[in-house]
């Protein structure tokens, strides 16, 4: 480990905290409706939205209305994603003349970027057109985003309200986080990174004549603003098959640095809109802090293990020694202009939010750096997590933590004013348990099974650790992967479809019942024998929380995987 990683990652850590404010004070007003800077502009042109739509802005929606709102608006996007995909080789925009996707892969990339996973099991450059690109894969990182910043918001409104029987309305929360907030960055985004040298066309490839005379194809393509929305949506699939590992989507430092803040921004930025909205920014801080810890353990983790460098390779005399002239560390599928630093504090950042986006193959990593990224998932996206999803994963976990409390101290349990009750534990149970429960049981069906096997590119634990790492990444609404698993076959995509169906809306639903039933109840004064949730003793009762039940859940999976290929390598470094 060297003081010049070090400083890069507390300079990101820096920036994000510096952001946290700004952008959640914003979004407390644009979600209040309050006048904004952007108003003048905007205003109108939500308001043509909603007559054209036929939306009446003043009416609301109890949480079962919000959630059929939401479901059929989601399933309208799986159709239209799966039809331009399946129509794509009669479709204009296709300078490359690409044929049809397959049925299964196109099921799996519409539910995949529905859900803001944006698992990839197909190379984008080869196998998708500009239209479906643009209209298909971008579009829904915008939507998908905005749902989920639409059901965030929804559960905030449930602690913040009393005896209301609605939490909002769908139409009129999606509408506000497009217009004043994914689409102002974004826009600014992609300026920037066309100017760091993303290309953003409608022109095919381009063939080149290489330095040793041959002829190549250069792929390129309306890029730039894919790539600036899937980072601000934690969305993060890619243009081209290695993501923003390719110079054309992630070039120089500065858009590494740039992607990295825009996957943070919103879901940082979030706990502060949550302490706003509720009159405490106190409590909003607090779940930062916690969102804080659990990420500066991640990224010190990985960092640590990737810096040591790769036994196998120093066997090999490989020097792995930092110096002027390299990294230092396992460099092992990292991209040498980011470094062992920059690509252990990405790979932390997407793995702790639901972005997915990589600089470096997260199956090259070291067998603890791998695994604290499956850790990272496994901890039901709370970790600054997803827009609006990262919050509301947080506060289930904080309406266990005062539940466990409330047991200790013989109280009923209360959260922000609010009595805890048997319907919110119910809820929160489902919401937190049908993750585990898809992962686990997905991965090991497809441990023991012929086609889960046949796909894989590793036998032993890393075999293991490349099926576990998919199934946690879709149920997670992350998308990334361990490269080795061939996932482009019917078996792996419709699976994978399954695992992002569930681990998206088997936990909005029970979150959004959670709003509806907290709405209808009346702020309870505080008393002595509150519990104070807004202080540093609550902050490490709900990591506490959060990790021993993520360890309790999955550290016989990890045992078998990444732990059990990191005392292999131990072992064979020791014989």
């Amino acid at each position: 480990m060297t003081a010049n990683g070090w400083l890069q990652i507390a300079l990101f850590t820096v920036l994000i905290a510096l952001l946290v404010r700004p952008l959640g004070g914003y979004m407390t007003r644009v979600f209040h409706g309050e006048p904004t800077a952007l108003g003048r502009l905007l205003g109108p042109v939500e308001r043509g939205i909603y007559r054209l739509a036929g939306i009446d802005a003043t009416a609301e929606h109890k949480w079962l209305e919000y959630a059929i709102a939401l479901i059929a608006f989601n399933a309208v996007g799986v159709a239209a994603l799966y039809a331009l995909q399946r129509l794509q080789g009669v479709l204009p925009l296709n300078p490359q003349n690409l044929a049809a996707v397959a049925p299964e892969l196109a099921l799996n990339t519409a539910v995949s970027f529905t859900t803001n996973t944006s698992w990839q099991s197909y190379a984008g450059e080869t196998t998708l057109g500009y239209l479906a690109q643009m209209a298909g894969i971008t579009v829904q990182s915008f939507l998908s985003a905005a749902t989920g910043i639409a059901v965030g918001i929804a559960l905030v409104r449930g602690f913040a309200r009393r005896h209301s029987h609605t939490i909002g309305n769908f139409w009129v929360d999606m509408t506000r986080a497009l217009l004043y907030v994914l689409l102002p960055i974004t826009v600014a985004a992609t300026l920037f990174l066309v100017w760091q040298g993303i290309p953003q066309t409608l022109d095919g490839s381009m063939g080149v004549t290489t330095i040793e005379g041959g002829q190549q194809l250069i792929a390129r393509g309306p890029v730039a603003s894919q790539i600036a929305v899937k980072m601000l949506s934690s969305d993060g699939g890619g243009f081209f098959n290695v993501n923003s590992a390719h110079p054309f989507e992630n070039p120089t430092a500065a858009t590494n640095l740039l992607e990295m803040l825009l996957i943070f921004a919103i879901g940082a930025s979030f706990a502060n809109t949550f302490g706003r909205m509720i009159g405490s920014e106190r409590q909003g801080w607090a779940l930062l802090a916690a969102m804080g810890i659990l990420y500066a353990i991640g990224v010190v983790a990985v960092f640590a293990a990737e810096a040591q460098g790769n036994p196998s390779l120093a066997a090999l005399g490989i020097d792995q020694t930092p110096s002027a002239l390299q990294a230092g560390g396992n460099m092992e599928g990292k991209e040498v202009r980011f470094g062992t630093a920059a690509s252990a504090l990405f790979a932390t950042v997407t793995t702790d939010s639901s972005s997915g986006a990589v600089n470096a193959m997260h199956d090259s990593f070291t067998p603890l750096g791998g695994g604290v990224l499956l850790a990272n998932m496994m901890l039901d996206e709370v970790i600054i997590g997803g827009v609006g999803s990262g919050l509301f994963g947080m506060l289930l976990f904080a309406i266990v933590a005062v539940f466990v409390a409330g047991l200790m101290i013989g109280r009923t349990p209360e959260f922000v004013g609010k009595k805890i009750a048997a319907t919110e534990v119910k809820m929160t149970m489902i919401a937190l348990l049908c993750i585990p429960l898809v992962i686990l049981g997905l991965a090991a069906a497809a441990s023991v099974t012929g086609p889960g096997l046949t796909s894989l590119g590793n036998a032993g634990p890393h075999g293991f650790s490349e099926i576990l790492y998919a199934f946690t990444s879709g149920a997670a609404t992350n998308g990334s992967a361990f490269a080795g698993l061939n996932a482009n076959t019917p078996f792996y995509n419709l699976t994978l479809a399954l695992a992002m169906f569930v681990g998206r809306y088997f936990v909005i639903m029970p979150v959004l019942a959670i709003a509806g039933s907290l709405a209808a109840k009346q702020i309870v004064p505080r008393s002595a024998g509150t519990l104070p949730t807004g202080g540093g003793l609550f902050v490490m009762f709900l990591v506490g929380v959060i990790c021993i039940v993520g360890g309790l859940t999955f550290f016989p999976a990890l045992s078998l995987g990444p732990i059990a290929e990191h005392l292999a390598m131990v072992a064979g470094r020791l014989s």
